[in-house]
């Protein structure tokens, strides 16, 4: 029996039965009604069966979306549980990183602070090694004299020669001149050692030599003697003896064609050219070394290993000898 089969008339005696004896319906007895209400009476038992039905239909279709409804959320279930290790896998990686970055923090902050320490220490000073330079600077400026120039000869030749040797290359207080005491120029301090100047220029006649030999340091050294040289030389003249921009051959041809009179330039050109025998010794008279000037690094003449060693080995070529035959007389200007 369906809902649909029930007609209207059908339905109106249904509810008659139910608010008659609806309360005792599942006690009575169909012999105890009429036959109108019993025919209603089954018809009620029939609707109740089917209501009974369709409550059990509801209730399986309600268990089978239970299941349904179970089974759906059991794979989301089962996915918790698989993300579980893998969030807590991803924690751990984030744990481990903030760790990391925590020590890197600490290294930092750690290194910050032995900066600071060792920036906050006072720093030791390292002692300077003094230089010519600075030794001559804070020492006031002295006059040559002729026991600075024996003292340097002797030091140089101390390891190459024998001592009998040594004493023969010492010389006499006679092969000096007057010392410059620094109030001098060059002018004045030729005049005072040379008082019979005009005579002697006029009395050489010889080429390849000259009278006064003056040694210095530098080309632009020998450049700025010979501009002083003007108020002393008058007549005489002249020549450059450096190997800056000007050859050997060229000074050689100089010294043959005329006669010069004065000769100022370094010991190296010097010592080359007595060595090819472009000068000679023979009409010098005066050997006067530029010894107090000071260059920018207050380097005196001596005080430059290689001008020293060339002007040594300048003395060697015959000007010793010459002055202790009384020849040459040697000044420090």
């Amino acid at each position: 029996m369906t809902n649909t089969s029930v007609s209207s008339h059908k339905r109106c005696c249904i509810n008659c039965v139910l608010q008659e004896c609806g309360p005792l319906l599942p006690n009575v007895v169909s012999s105890e009604l009429s036959p109108h209400h019993r025919s209603h009476l089954v018809l009620y038992r029939g609707v109740r069966d089917w209501r009974s039905c369709r409550r059990y239909s509801d209730a399986t279709d309600l268990s089978e979306e239970d299941v349904d409804t179970k089974q759906e959320k059991q794979p989301t279930e089962n996915t918790k549980t698989q993300t579980k290790p893998e969030k807590r896998k991803r924690v751990t990686e984030k744990t481990a990183k903030a760790k990391k970055k925590n020590k890197r923090e600490e290294e930092c902050i750690i290194q910050k602070e032995t900066e600071s320490k060792e920036s906050t220490k006072p720093a030791r000073k390292r002692k300077k090694k003094k230089t010519i330079t600075d030794v001559l600077a804070s020492s006031d400026p002295k006059p040559g004299c002729p026991a600075d120039l024996q003292n340097t000869v002797a030091q140089y030749f101390s390891d190459k020669r024998s001592v009998i040797e040594l004493e023969e290359l010492q010389l006499q207080d006679s092969c000096f001149l007057s010392s410059n005491d620094l109030t001098h120029s060059l002018s004045s301090y030729l005049k005072q050692i040379c008082p019979k100047w005009a005579k002697l220029h006029k009395q050489h006649t010889e080429k390849n030599s000259v009278v006064l030999l003056i040694v210095c340091s530098s080309a632009l050294r020998t450049i700025e003697l010979i501009k002083q040289l003007t108020t002393f030389k008058g007549e005489a003249k002249t020549i450059k003896l450096f190997a800056k921009h000007i050859k050997m051959e060229e000074q050689v041809k100089l010294l043959q064609k005329g006669i010069t009179h004065i000769g100022v330039g370094t010991p190296g050109r010097i010592g080359a050219l007595i060595e090819k025998e472009g000068l000679n010794l023979r009409g010098l008279r005066y050997l006067v070394l530029d010894w107090n000037w000071r260059d920018q690094k207050l380097r005196r003449m001596m005080d430059i290993p290689e001008v020293k060693v060339d002007f040594l080995k300048l003395l060697e070529r015959g000007i010793l000898k010459d002055c202790k035959a009384d020849q040459i007389k040697i000044g420090l200007f």
